[in-house]
């Protein structure tokens, strides 16, 4: 039996895994998908990389700015731009007021969580499909690929991925397992869909815009658009990010084929942008993001689920401040389960000690 299991290699996974995994404890992180991150998603294809998911990182506190010092040192992120435009309808687009510094990972996105896992033990293409009570005072969580012998015996849970996925996992341990009030408040965090198209174009597509990031103000379908080939030394060919609306996303979400989705999207943004080849692209990838945004997140940086068996919740949507919000999720959610163990000294133990 490891101390704790971390369901989830987002952010606040891996932040929480590190810190708890450096203060002593045996640690397992626990990932469905076959790559680290979670929002944090780069796509590589057509030989290049391109980041579906976040964009960029505008560091706020002085932790997440310490954070991104230390990648920036380490050559793993670097200033992208300092200008995001903004489009309104029936007015002239105009540089931005507001400058301020977006970081991006010039080798993808996914790179800022792979400098996070040395170290720990991570189980990727791993899907928990069940989660029960041992009799010896633990958790067993069952994995999707484990015959019924197999699975994972921990003494605490961390589940760090969205709440509407952790709720799956967790109603059918029932109110005689779990409060029903902390039920209820994991039932109550929502999220914004959103599905994003990668484009790319001829080498000679022209003109190329004068910005690099822009935001649709009020437009129904589009929300962002990058020039996601800006962020690579020497790229061999332009290509785009485009962003949807969460109303669009809504509509869309459940569309089998999501190509003719992304069509629609970059005719949109070929109209308002008056780059009719944005229109006809050579290639062409589209993702959906079920849970893309917290549009009702928790308040709290963690959610506890009170038992005698430690668990406790945590990610972007505690808070609701994104990749930065999730990092500190992680961090609050260690410092809990700490408590709720063995009380081991955390004073002096640092997530960003992985990069001494």
């Amino acid at each position: 039996m490891t101390d704790i299991a971390v369901i989830g290699a987002g952010i606040a996974g891996l932040v929480c895994a590190q810190q708890l995994s450096q203060a002593g404890y045996s640690v397992v992180v626990v990932e469905k998908s076959r790559g680290l991150g979670g929002r944090l998603a780069t796509r590589r294809l057509h030989g290049t990389c391109a980041d579906h998911g976040a964009c960029y990182l505008k560091p706020k506190g002085e932790l997440f700015r310490r954070f991104v010092e230390i990648l920036r040192s380490r050559h793993i992120l670097e200033v992208w731009t300092e200008e995001v435009y903004e489009l309104t309808a029936g007015t002239p687009l105009s540089e931005p007021k507001n400058r301020s510094p977006r970081y991006v990972a010039p080798g993808g996105m996914s790179a800022i969580a792979k400098s996070l896992a040395p170290g720990l033990e991570i189980l990727l293409n791993q899907r928990v499909i069940a989660i029960t009570p041992t009799p010896e005072n633990g958790w067993r969580l069952t994995l999707e690929s484990s015959t019924s012998n197999e699975g994972l015996s921990a003494k605490a849970l961390v589940i760090a991925i969205p709440a509407p996925q952790a709720v799956m996992l967790l109603e059918p341990l029932g109110e005689t397992v779990l409060d029903a009030v902390f039920l209820d408040n994991l039932r109550s965090v929502e999220f914004y869909p959103s599905i994003s198209a990668i484009a790319g174009y001829p080498p000679t597509s022209e003109p190329l815009p004068q910005w690099k990031a822009l935001t649709f103000v009020d437009d129904i379908d589009l929300a962002w658009i990058g020039l996601d080939s800006s962020k690579r030394s020497n790229p061999q060919q332009p290509h785009f990010v485009v962003q949807s609306s969460a109303d669009f996303a809504q509509r869309h979400l459940e569309s089998q084929d999501l190509q003719p989705v992304g069509q629609i999207i970059l005719q949109q943004a070929a109209e308002s942008l008056s780059l009719p080849w944005l229109n006809t692209p050579e290639w062409m990838q589209v993702h959906r993001w079920r849970y893309a945004f917290p549009s009702h997140p928790w308040h709290e940086a963690f959610l506890s689920a009170g038992t005698s068996l430690p668990l406790v919740c945590c990610g972007d949507w505690c808070g609701g401040n994104l990749v930065e919000g999730a990092m500190l999720s992680g961090l609050a959610a260690a410092d809990e389960i700490n408590h709720q163990l063995r009380h081991l000294p955390l004073d002096n133990v640092n997530f960003l000690n992985v990069f001494v």
